[in-house]
């Protein structure tokens, strides 16, 4: 059978699996670098020893690094906001971002005439003169990047298209993002997704050749493609237009990898990092994806990403006063120096899970110390917290399988309240598994005229769509299924005729050639 390999690149680690079908062949975690690449090309090296390139039918990355640029204002492009909607606007593009962002993005934020309405017809006639104006304005700034909003356009995007056609025609060289190729319902929100996404474009293009030149350089001649932040995966050429469908794809790939080293398709998921566990539903084998606004580093996107909570418990969190203080600190990264059980003078959940029974992580003798009272009291905060957020990630108040993955997932052995928790094997490494373990995707989200139509008829055109966006991804035709699909009627809308349909279609790909040859 051919063989996978999946790569995570985290904040601390970059880990990597070779994977023949659902076996686990070789496994590692390295050190990430700054620039991305030299810690995937250590954790190659790492893996591919006794392995035949040739074998190998595709390379699987999933990345934090454009979630990082965003969160620390680096490496991101200035950008020209355009909306199409009915001038003067009280709620002008980035009216509420973080200055940190707004002084590296810039203010560059034009209104034209133009749009649709919730039902697709015009709102107004495009002011194509005025929409050439805007772009001698661009061009005088220097400005490249383009990011094109229009009201409604999720449901007729054609005003979003002309006007794209018109700003290349004005604007050679520059790149355009339409809102309606990354957001959902929802003006603003979708308007800060293609903002963020344009100002990504620069830095997406040099990470991803990088990527390609460290996979080239050990010989490895498979097709490369990038985890979705749904649990999906796309073409380096596609991530290349659209690295915002990327950002949150870390901890979707713990959640896909869960589900395989597990057997679970269904379930709550608690993946334990250094510093958070990020804590999710997991629904026919996939993160259950957030149906509201989230805030990404201070910006209100709607954009498909997984409902996650964070909670500030890991491998590196600080206790103190007696046990009763578990967190928010964390030691991060330097935990290998700082903990009890690596010779350090910092007492960290590791050293009291250590003490309470878990797996021996370092030298124990360095917690053999510690009062009984203390680490029963400091596991029990820690159990009450991990038990109130996964009720919160549970769908039901029936009992559901727990699996804990991640690089601290061995600790929870020790956590009272969390009996049968599942910690598969190779759970540290559950994320890369995740990113190798991908299908291909598509997803409809758009609002629907009931003219002449029922809803079950509006659904199951959608349906047929994303089915069709699914193949077209690279989903093999005879296997594609549907694992989320919903309507939802708008009654609060004139005549109450229409309804918001969502639609996830998924498969396992047919080949990755395939995909990248556009069969």
């Amino acid at each position: 059978m051919p063989l996978r390999i999946g790569i995570d690149v985290g904040g601390t680690n970059t880990d990597a699996v070779v994977l023949n079908g659902r076996h686990v062949v070789a496994a590692t975690k390295a050190t990430t670098t700054p620039d991305v690449t030299g810690g995937i090309l250590r954790a190659l090296t790492d893996v591919l020893p006794g392995i035949d390139v040739a074998e190998i039918s595709s390379v699987f990355i999933g990345t934090t690094h454009f979630i990082n640029a965003i969160a620390q204002a680096r490496d991101l492009e200035p950008v020209a906001a355009v909306r199409l909607a009915t001038p003067p606007q009280s709620l002008l593009p980035m009216i509420d971002w973080p200055e940190r962002l707004l002084g590296v993005v810039g203010d560059h934020f034009y209104v034209v005439a133009g749009g649709a309405q919730f039902d697709g017809s015009l709102l107004n006639e495009l002011d194509e003169d005025g929409l050439r104006g805007v772009a001698a304005t661009i061009a005088a700034a220097g400005v490249r990047q383009v990011a094109l909003s229009s009201v409604f356009s999720s449901v007729n995007p054609e005003p979003e298209i002309r006007a794209a056609e018109i700003l290349r025609e004005e604007l050679p060289g520059a790149r355009i993002t339409r809102s309606a190729l990354v957001g959902r319902v929802g003006l603003l929100e979708r308007e800060n997704a293609t903002i963020l996404n344009a100002s990504l474009l620069g830095l997406a293009e040099r990470v991803i050749d990088g990527l390609e030149r460290v996979v080239e350089s050990l010989g490895i001649r498979a097709p490369i493609l990038l985890s979705q932040n749904d649990g999906t995966v796309m073409t380096l050429d596609r991530a290349r237009e659209f690295p915002i469908f990327t950002i949150a794809s870390g901890p979707t790939n713990s959640m896909r990898g869960a589900a395989l080293l597990s057997g679970y398709d269904h379930g709550v998921v608690v993946d334990v990092g250094g510093t958070t566990s990020d804590i999710g539903m997991l629904q026919h084998g996939f993160p259950r994806e957030s149906t509201v606004a989230m805030s990404l580093a201070g910006i209100r996107s709607n954009f498909r990403i997984p409902d996650v909570l964070s909670l500030a418990l890991g491998g590196g969190t600080v206790i103190g006063d007696g046990g009763g203080r578990v967190g928010p600190e964390s030691v991060g990264y330097r935990i290998a120096a700082e903990a009890l059980v690596f010779g350090g003078g910092t007492m960290t959940f590791t050293d009291i899970a250590v003490a309470g029974g878990a797996a021996p992580i370092g030298d124990a003798n360095g917690v053999a110390g510690l009062p009984n009272d203390l680490v029963t009291r400091a596991l029990g905060v820690a159990g009450e917290r991990l038990v109130a957020a996964i009720e919160r990630a549970k769908l039901t108040s029936g009992d559901v399988p727990v699996i804990a993955v991640g690089g601290g997932a061995a600790l929870l052995a020790a956590v009272p309240g969390l009996d049968g928790i599942i910690i598969p094997d190779h759970a540290g490494v559950a994320n890369a598994v995740g990113a190798a373990f991908a299908e291909a995707g598509g997803e409809i989200d758009r609002v629907y005229k009931l003219s002449g139509r029922t809803r079950a008829e509006v659904l199951e055109s959608a349906m047929a769509e994303a089915r069709g966006l699914a193949i077209g991804a690279g989903a093999d035709p005879s296997d594609v299924r549907i694992i989320d699909a919903e309507d939802i009627p708008l009654t609060h809308l004139p005549g109450g005729l229409a309804v918001h349909v969502r639609v996830k279609a998924v498969g396992p790909f047919l080949s990755p050639v395939a995909i990248l040859e556009g069969i």
